[in-house]
C-alpha cells in the first residue's frame, strides 16, 4: 500500500469520526483534566518531600497538603474511568454507523452481490475489520490530542523551576514519535495482508464446510483439509508479523523513555554532588526541583509511550479501511430499481423491454439486448439451456440486478418505483428456498396475516399438509437455522405454499419443482398452474412436457430472447425449439 492510499485511508478514517464527535470531546475533555491533576499531585508531593526532608516541619502542620494529594488521587482515579467508559462509547457509536452503512448498501445492492461472495468474506466485513475500528478511535484518536497537550503542560509547569530538566525532556521527547513513525511504516501494509488472508480463509473453509459431503463422495477430503492447512499457516505467519513490528515499536518506545529519564537522573544527582551547577535561576538545585521533575519526568513521556502502544491501532485500523472503504466506493451499480414512483396494480401487472441490457453489479453484461411484452394476466414459459440468461431475466424483473435501457411496468420505468412497493406485487419461488422465520406458520404468512382458511387451502395445494402430521407442532413446527429441520423438499413446498398465500399482481417460479421427487413435483406444478391463472406469471423451466398449457414460450440463447410465441406456433415451423425438443428426445432414448 503506498503512501498516497494510506493518507487517503485515514482521511476516511477521521471523515467517519463525525458520529461520535461528542464523546470525543468528552474523552479529551478528560484527558485535559487528567494533566492538570497530574502536575498538581506532582508539585504536592516534591513541597511534602522538601518540607519533611530539607526544612523539617512537622506532619501536623502538612495535613491539608496530605487531604489534597489525596483529592488529586481519587480524581485521577474517577477521570480515568470516565475516560475509559466515554472512549469506549466513541468507539462504539462509529461501528455501530459503519455495520448499518455497510448493511444499508448490501440492502441496496441486494441478493446479486451477496451471493457474489462467500459468506465468510462478507461476516470477516461485518465483524472483525469493524471491530478493529474500536482501539484507533476510543484510544489512538484521543491519544493524539493528550501526547502533546500533556507534555506541554509539564513542560510549562518545569521550566520555571529548572530549566535544564525541562531542556532535557523537550530534546529527547522527539526521538519516541521519529522511531515510532519508522517502525511502524510496514505496520499498514501488514494488517491489509493479514485482513485479506483472513477474508480468505474465513470464505474457503466455509464453503468446504457447506460442501463437506459433496468433497467426501469425490474423495476431495484429504486434498481440500491440505488446502485449508495451507491458508492458516499462512494466516498464522502473517499475524506474528503484525505481532513483531507491534512488539518491536513498544520496545523502541520503552528504550527511549528510559534513556531520557536516566538523564534527568543523573544531571540532578551530578548536581546534588556539586559536579553540576546550572539550571536553577540563583537559587540552587533544591530537593522540591529535583523531586518534581523526576516525578514528572515518566508522566512526561507517558502519553508518547500509549501513543506508541495504540500506534499498531492506527495501523490495525488502516489496515481494515482498505476493505471498508473499496467496498462502499466501489461495490458496483446499485440495483435497478432505486425511486419512488407508484403504479396503479388493480388491473394487473404488463412489462413491457425496449433493447434491456441486464448486468452484474460490477458491471458485466449477462444478458441482452432483450425486447418482449408481457401483458397483463398473461402467463409464459421461458426456456433454455443453462447459462442463457433465463434467472438473469428473474433477477432484473425482481429488482436485484441493474439494468440499462428501459423496462416498463405498466407504463412506469422499473428503476424509478419504489421498491418496497414493487415487491409487494411480487411472489416468487427459487430452486434454493429460503425460510428466515422461525416456524412454518410465520414462513407461510410472512406479512403476519391470520387468514386460517386460506392457510389451510394452499398447505394442501403445495403439499404441505403431506409431512405436517410428522411434525412435532404442525405448523408452529420450528424451521432451524437454514430449515436444517427440513428436508430441501419439504422447505421447497413451504416456499410454494408461500408464493400461493400470497396475494400478489405478479408471480415469478424458477425451476419450482427442481428438488422434489416425482410426485411432489407434479402435485405442486399442478398447484402452480392453477394459480398461474390469477396473475400475470413468469416460469423458468427446463422442461419441455406440458409447456402447451401455458400461453406463450420464450426460448432464450446466450442471453437473447431468440424464439417466442405458442406451443403450435412454434411446433409447425423448423427452428430452435424444435432442435431443441429433438435434441431432448436423442437424449432420452
Amino acid at each position: 500500500m503506498n503512501k498516497t492510499r494510506q493518507q487517503h485511508l485515514l482521511r476516511w478514517l477521521r471523515s467517519q469520526s463525525m458520529q461520535g464527535k461528542g464523546w470525543l470531546r468528552l474523552s479529551m475533555l478528560s484527558g485535559m483534566l487528567s494533566a492538570v491533576l497530574v502536575v498538581g499531585q506532582a508539585w504536592l508531593l516534591a513541597t511534602l518531600l522538601q518540607a519533611l526532608i530539607v526544612t523539617g516541619l512537622p506532619r501536623e502542620k502538612l495535613i491539608a497538603q496530605f487531604m489534597l494529594l489525596l483529592v488529586c488521587f481519587f480524581l485521577r482515579a474517577l477521570l480515568a474511568w470516565a475516560r475509559e467508559k466515554v472512549s469506549f462509547e466513541y468507539g462504539k457509536a462509529i461501528r455501530q454507523r459503519l455495520r448499518r452503512t455497510i448493511l444499508d448498501r448490501l440492502h441496496q445492492l441486494g441478493p446479486a452481490c451477496i451471493q457474489g461472495k462467500p459468506a465468510g468474506s462478507w461476516a470477516t466485513l461485518l465483524l472483525e475489520q469493524i471491530e478493529d475500528m474500536q482501539d484507533y478511535y476510543a484510544r489512538y484518536q484521543p491519544q493524539m490530542l493528550l501526547a502533546a497537550f500533556i507534555p506541554l503542560t509539564i513542560l510549562i509547569a518545569l521550566f520555571p523551576v529548572n530549566w535544564a530538566a525541562a531542556l532535557i525532556l523537550l530534546a529527547t521527547a522527539p526521538l519516541i514519535p521519529l522511531f515510532m513513525a519508522l517502525v511502524g511504516l510496514g505496520a499498514a501494509e501488514a494488517n491489509r495482508r493479514n485482513f485479506s488472508a483472513l477474508a480468505r480463509l474465513s470464505g474457503h473453509f466455509l464453503d468446504r464446510l457447506r460442501g463437506l459431503e459433496t468433497l467426501r463422495l469425490f474423495n476431495r477430503a484429504t486434498a481440500e483439509t491440505a488446502q485449508i492447512q495451507k491458508a492458516s499457516a499462512d494466516f498464522r505467519q502473517r499475524t506474528m508479523d503484525v505481532l513483531r513490528l507491534a512488539f518491536l515499536s513498544s520496545a523502541v518506545l520503552e528504550f527511549f523513555a528510559s534513556l531520557s529519564i536516566a538523564v534527568v537522573a543523573v544531571y540532578f544527582g551530578f548536581s546534588y554532588l556539586g559536579e553540576l551547577n546550572f539550571g536553577h535561576y540563583g537559587t540552587g538545585i533544591t530537593l522540591f526541583a529535583g523531586f518534581l521533575a523526576l516525578i514528572l519526568a515518566p508522566e512526561f513521556f507517558q502519553p508518547l509511550r500509549d501513543m506508541g502502544t495504540f500506534y499498531h491501532a492506527k495501523a490495525q485500523a488502516v489496515g481494515g479501511a482498505d476493505a471498508l472503504e473499496t467496498f462502499l466506493s466501489n461495490a458496483g451499480t446499485l440495483p435497478a430499481h432505486q425511486g419512488t414512483a407508484l403504479i396503479d396494480p388493480s388491473a394487473g401487472i404488463a412489462l413491457e423491454a425496449r433493447n434491456v441490457v441486464i448486468t452484474s453489479i460490477s458491471g458485466k453484461v449477462l444478458a441482452g439486448p432483450l425486447n418482449f411484452s408481457l401483458a397483463a394476466g398473461q402467463r409464459v414459459a421461458v426456456i433454455g439451456q443453462s447459462g442463457a440468461g433465463k434467472t438473469s431475466l428473474l433477477g432484473l424483473i425482481l429488482g436485484h440486478l441493474p439494468y440499462q435501457g428501459s423496462l416498463l411496468i405498466n407504463g412506469v420505468e422499473l428503476r424509478d418505483i419504489e421498491p418496497g412497493f414493487w415487491q409487494q406485487q411480487l411472489a416468487w419461488v427459487g430452486q434454493n428456498p429460503q425460510l428466515p422465520a422461525p416456524t412454518l406458520r410465520e414462513n407461510i404468512a410472512m406479512d403476519g396475516s391470520d387468514h386460517p382458511d386460506r392457510l389451510l387451502q394452499v398447505t394442501s395445494l403445495a403439499g404441505v399438509d403431506e409431512f405436517l402430521p410428522h411434525l412435532p407442532a404442525g405448523l408452529e413446527s420450528e424451521t432451524g437455522e437454514h430449515a436444517r429441520y427440513l428436508s430441501v423438499g419439504q422447505a421447497q413446498r413451504i416456499a410454494v405454499a408461500r408464493a400461493l398465500y400470497k396475494p400478489c399482481r405478479l408471480m415469478l417460479l424458477d425451476e419450482p419443482g427442481a428438488s422434489l421427487d416425482s410426485h411432489s413435483e407434479q402435485q405442486v406444478n399442478q398447484a402452480l398452474h392453477n394459480a398461474s391463472f390469477n396473475q400475470t406469471t413468469l416460469l423458468v423451466t427446463h422442461q419441455l412436457e406440458q409447456l402447451d398449457r401455458w400461453d406463450e414460450i420464450w426460448l432464450m440463447r446466450e442471453g437473447k430472447i431468440i424464439q417466442r410465441g405458442t406451443h403450435g406456433q412454434l411446433v409447425q415451423y423448423p427452428g430452435a425449439f424444435t432442435e431443441l425438443v429433438s435434441h431432448r428426445q436423442e437424449r432420452a432414448q
